[in-house]
Protein backbone atom coordinates (compact mmCIF):
# COMPACT_ATOMS: atom_id res chain seq x y z
CA UNK A 1 0.00 0.00 0.00
CA UNK A 2 1.20 3.32 -1.20
CA UNK A 3 2.57 4.49 2.81
CA UNK A 4 0.90 8.34 1.57
CA UNK A 5 -2.24 6.80 2.70
CA UNK A 6 -0.52 7.20 6.48
CA UNK A 7 -0.60 10.92 6.20
CA UNK A 8 -3.57 11.60 4.50
CA UNK A 9 -5.54 9.46 6.89
CA UNK A 10 -4.06 11.13 10.27
CA UNK A 11 -4.65 14.36 8.82
CA UNK A 12 -8.45 13.80 8.25
CA UNK A 13 -8.48 12.29 11.99
CA UNK A 14 -6.49 15.24 12.93
CA UNK A 15 -9.14 17.80 11.09
CA UNK A 16 -12.14 15.92 12.77
CA UNK A 17 -11.06 16.09 16.28
CA UNK A 18 -10.13 20.21 15.44
CA UNK A 19 -13.30 20.32 14.07
CA UNK A 20 -15.17 19.20 17.38
CA UNK A 21 -12.89 21.22 19.57
CA UNK A 22 -13.30 24.57 16.97
CA UNK A 23 -17.59 23.71 17.16
CA UNK A 24 -17.93 23.28 21.32
CA UNK A 25 -15.60 26.72 21.46
CA UNK A 26 -18.00 28.53 19.50
CA UNK A 27 -20.83 26.95 21.48
CA UNK A 28 -19.71 28.49 24.40
CA UNK A 29 -18.80 32.02 23.41
CA UNK A 30 -21.29 33.08 25.19
CA UNK A 31 -20.51 31.19 28.41
CA UNK A 32 -19.33 33.10 31.09
CA UNK A 33 -15.88 32.50 32.10
CA UNK A 34 -15.73 29.70 29.51
CA UNK A 35 -11.72 29.03 28.17
CA UNK A 36 -11.46 28.47 24.64
CA UNK A 37 -9.70 24.91 23.99
CA UNK A 38 -6.62 24.42 21.62
CA UNK A 39 -5.96 21.33 19.49
CA UNK A 40 -2.23 20.47 19.10
CA UNK A 41 -0.55 18.11 16.90
CA UNK A 42 3.16 16.99 15.83
CA UNK A 43 4.27 15.26 12.45
CA UNK A 44 5.70 11.86 13.19
CA UNK A 45 7.96 9.61 10.93
CA UNK A 46 5.96 6.28 9.83
CA UNK A 47 8.53 3.48 10.46
CA UNK A 48 9.16 0.58 8.29
CA UNK A 49 11.30 -0.87 5.96
CA UNK A 50 12.41 1.65 2.58
CA UNK A 51 13.05 5.44 2.67
CA UNK A 52 12.00 7.20 5.36
CA UNK A 53 9.78 9.43 3.44
CA UNK A 54 6.32 9.64 5.18
CA UNK A 55 5.09 11.06 7.94
CA UNK A 56 2.05 10.94 9.47
CA UNK A 57 0.04 13.76 12.42
CA UNK A 58 0.12 12.78 15.92
CA UNK A 59 -2.73 14.41 17.94
CA UNK A 60 -1.42 15.61 21.24
CA UNK A 61 -3.22 16.43 24.44
CA UNK A 62 -5.75 19.08 23.95
CA UNK A 63 -4.56 22.53 25.95
CA UNK A 64 -6.78 25.55 27.02
CA UNK A 65 -6.53 29.09 27.02
CA UNK A 66 -6.82 30.66 30.02
CA UNK A 67 -6.05 34.15 29.02
CA UNK A 68 -9.13 36.53 30.39
CA UNK A 69 -12.00 37.08 28.78
CA UNK A 70 -14.07 40.66 28.69
CA UNK A 71 -15.71 41.66 31.57
CA UNK A 72 -19.58 42.66 31.77
CA UNK A 73 -21.40 45.00 33.66
CA UNK A 74 -24.08 43.29 35.17
CA UNK A 75 -25.14 45.19 38.75
CA UNK A 76 -25.81 42.13 40.10
CA UNK A 77 -23.86 42.00 43.86
CA UNK A 78 -23.95 37.89 43.09
CA UNK A 79 -21.97 38.06 40.01
CA UNK A 80 -18.02 38.21 40.97
CA UNK A 81 -15.17 38.54 38.19
CA UNK A 82 -11.76 36.72 39.31
CA UNK A 83 -8.85 38.77 38.97
CA UNK A 84 -6.18 37.28 36.73
CA UNK A 85 -4.99 34.01 37.48
CA UNK A 86 -7.94 33.20 40.05
CA UNK A 87 -10.43 30.33 40.69
CA UNK A 88 -13.18 29.79 42.44
CA UNK A 89 -13.30 26.25 43.96
CA UNK A 90 -16.17 24.50 44.16
CA UNK A 91 -16.81 20.61 44.39
CA UNK A 92 -17.61 18.17 40.87
CA UNK A 93 -19.65 14.85 41.12
CA UNK A 94 -17.12 12.78 43.09
CA UNK A 95 -16.94 15.33 45.79
CA UNK A 96 -13.39 16.82 45.22
CA UNK A 97 -12.34 20.13 44.25
CA UNK A 98 -12.33 21.31 41.31
CA UNK A 99 -12.33 25.02 39.85
CA UNK A 100 -13.89 27.39 37.87
CA UNK A 101 -13.62 31.25 37.16
CA UNK A 102 -17.20 31.28 36.23
CA UNK A 103 -18.69 33.86 38.63
CA UNK A 104 -22.54 33.96 38.18
CA UNK A 105 -23.00 32.88 41.83
CA UNK A 106 -26.51 31.54 43.41
CA UNK A 107 -27.76 30.76 46.67
CA UNK A 108 -30.22 27.69 46.59
CA UNK A 109 -32.98 26.98 48.55
CA UNK A 110 -30.63 25.53 51.59
CA UNK A 111 -28.70 28.37 51.80
CA UNK A 112 -25.49 27.27 50.38
CA UNK A 113 -23.51 29.65 47.65
CA UNK A 114 -23.46 27.73 44.07
CA UNK A 115 -22.19 28.45 40.68
CA UNK A 116 -23.49 26.35 37.80
CA UNK A 117 -25.25 24.23 40.91
CA UNK A 118 -21.89 23.34 42.80
CA UNK A 119 -21.39 24.65 45.91
CA UNK A 120 -18.59 26.98 46.37
CA UNK A 121 -16.33 26.47 48.95
CA UNK A 122 -14.45 28.42 51.82
CA UNK A 123 -11.30 27.39 53.40
CA UNK A 124 -13.27 25.31 55.57
CA UNK A 125 -15.91 23.58 53.32
CA UNK A 126 -19.55 24.69 51.83
CA UNK A 127 -20.71 28.40 52.41
CA UNK A 128 -23.86 28.37 53.69
CA UNK A 129 -26.10 32.09 54.47
CA UNK A 130 -28.84 32.05 57.12
CA UNK A 131 -32.01 34.73 56.22
CA UNK A 132 -30.58 38.16 55.37
CA UNK A 133 -31.71 41.65 54.26
CA UNK A 134 -28.40 42.29 52.29
CA UNK A 135 -25.35 41.21 51.14
CA UNK A 136 -22.21 42.39 49.72
CA UNK A 137 -18.47 40.57 48.83
CA UNK A 138 -15.70 42.12 49.69
CA UNK A 139 -12.45 42.12 46.55
CA UNK A 140 -10.94 39.64 49.53
CA UNK A 141 -13.96 37.52 48.96
CA UNK A 142 -15.40 38.00 52.76
CA UNK A 143 -19.24 37.52 52.50
CA UNK A 144 -21.21 40.23 54.87
CA UNK A 145 -24.76 40.23 55.77
CA UNK A 146 -27.48 42.56 57.28
CA UNK A 147 -29.50 39.82 58.92
CA UNK A 148 -33.29 40.10 58.49
CA UNK A 149 -35.24 43.14 60.12
CA UNK A 150 -31.70 44.90 60.23
CA UNK A 151 -29.06 45.17 63.21
CA UNK A 152 -25.20 44.85 63.18
CA UNK A 153 -23.30 43.46 60.03
CA UNK A 154 -22.05 40.34 60.20
CA UNK A 155 -19.33 38.44 58.08
CA UNK A 156 -20.76 34.79 57.12
CA UNK A 157 -17.81 33.26 55.58
CA UNK A 158 -14.82 33.88 53.34
CA UNK A 159 -15.00 32.85 49.35
CA UNK A 160 -11.68 30.98 48.70
CA UNK A 161 -9.45 32.59 46.04
CA UNK A 162 -7.48 30.19 44.72
CA UNK A 163 -4.42 30.35 42.41
CA UNK A 164 -1.79 28.32 40.79
CA UNK A 165 0.87 29.69 43.37
CA UNK A 166 4.22 30.91 42.89
CA UNK A 167 4.88 27.32 41.05
CA UNK A 168 2.67 27.47 38.59
CA UNK A 169 0.60 24.23 38.41
CA UNK A 170 -0.69 23.36 35.42
CA UNK A 171 -4.13 23.54 35.28
CA UNK A 172 -5.96 21.10 33.31
CA UNK A 173 -9.30 21.17 32.18
CA UNK A 174 -12.16 18.20 32.01
CA UNK A 175 -14.92 16.94 30.64
CA UNK A 176 -17.13 18.79 33.34
CA UNK A 177 -15.58 21.87 32.43
CA UNK A 178 -13.91 22.25 35.47
CA UNK A 179 -10.13 22.98 35.75
CA UNK A 180 -7.75 20.82 37.83
CA UNK A 181 -4.37 20.43 38.56
CA UNK A 182 -2.46 18.32 37.06
CA UNK A 183 -1.45 16.94 39.96
CA UNK A 184 -4.63 16.74 41.16
CA UNK A 185 -3.42 18.27 44.41
CA UNK A 186 -5.58 21.27 45.49
CA UNK A 187 -4.86 24.82 45.08
CA UNK A 188 -3.66 27.08 48.16
CA UNK A 189 -6.11 30.15 48.47
CA UNK A 190 -4.23 33.38 47.45
CA UNK A 191 -4.85 36.82 49.25
CA UNK A 192 -3.32 38.49 46.29
CA UNK A 193 -6.69 37.30 44.09
CA UNK A 194 -9.20 39.95 44.16
CA UNK A 195 -12.77 39.64 43.16
CA UNK A 196 -14.88 42.42 41.28
CA UNK A 197 -18.64 42.30 42.47
CA UNK A 198 -21.64 43.66 39.52
CA UNK A 199 -19.19 42.20 36.95
CA UNK A 200 -19.02 39.16 34.97
CA UNK A 201 -15.98 37.32 33.09
CA UNK A 202 -17.36 36.86 29.38
CA UNK A 203 -15.80 33.64 27.22
CA UNK A 204 -12.40 34.10 25.99
CA UNK A 205 -13.58 32.75 22.53
CA UNK A 206 -12.99 34.84 19.34
CA UNK A 207 -16.35 34.16 17.30
CA UNK A 208 -14.86 35.42 13.74
CA UNK A 209 -11.46 33.29 14.80
CA UNK A 210 -13.02 29.92 15.76
CA UNK A 211 -15.61 30.58 12.25
CA UNK A 212 -12.61 31.06 9.82
CA UNK A 213 -10.78 28.01 11.32
CA UNK A 214 -13.85 25.80 11.04
CA UNK A 215 -13.64 27.04 6.99
CA UNK A 216 -9.60 25.89 6.82
CA UNK A 217 -10.23 22.39 8.83
CA UNK A 218 -13.04 21.65 5.96
CA UNK A 219 -10.60 22.61 3.08
CA UNK A 220 -7.59 20.41 5.23
CA UNK A 221 -10.15 17.41 5.37
CA UNK A 222 -11.22 17.84 1.73
CA UNK A 223 -7.29 17.80 0.60
CA UNK A 224 -6.69 14.86 2.85
CA UNK A 225 -9.35 12.69 1.03
CA UNK A 226 -7.98 13.77 -1.98
CA UNK A 227 -4.94 12.73 -0.90
CA UNK A 228 -6.24 8.82 -0.42
CA UNK A 229 -7.85 9.02 -3.31
CA UNK A 230 -4.35 9.38 -4.93
CA UNK A 231 -2.54 7.13 -2.81
CA UNK A 232 -5.18 4.67 -3.74
CA UNK A 233 -4.58 5.51 -7.50
CA UNK A 234 -0.79 5.13 -6.95
CA UNK A 235 -1.37 1.30 -5.09
CA UNK A 236 -3.70 0.53 -8.06
CA UNK A 237 -1.00 1.51 -10.39
CA UNK A 238 2.12 -0.15 -8.63
CA UNK A 239 -0.04 -3.10 -8.48
CA UNK A 240 -0.53 -3.26 -12.38
CA UNK A 241 2.98 -3.08 -12.95
CA UNK A 242 4.25 -5.40 -10.74
CA UNK A 243 1.67 -8.28 -12.21
CA UNK A 244 2.30 -7.36 -15.68
CA UNK A 245 -1.07 -5.66 -16.38
CA UNK A 246 0.53 -2.34 -16.88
Amino acid sequence: MEKLIYTAVSGAELNNTALKVTANNLANVSTSGFKADLEQAQSMQVTGSGFRTRYHAQMLPVTTDLSAGPMMDTGRKLDVALSDGGFLEVIDDNGEPAYTRSGNLEIDADGFLTVNNRRVQSNIGDIQLGDFAELEIAPDGIINVVPLGGGVIAEEAQIKLASTGDEGAVMVKGRDGLFRAENLEPLDMDEAIRLRTGVLEGSNVNAVQEMIKTMNISRQFEMNINMMKAADELANSGNKLVSGRG
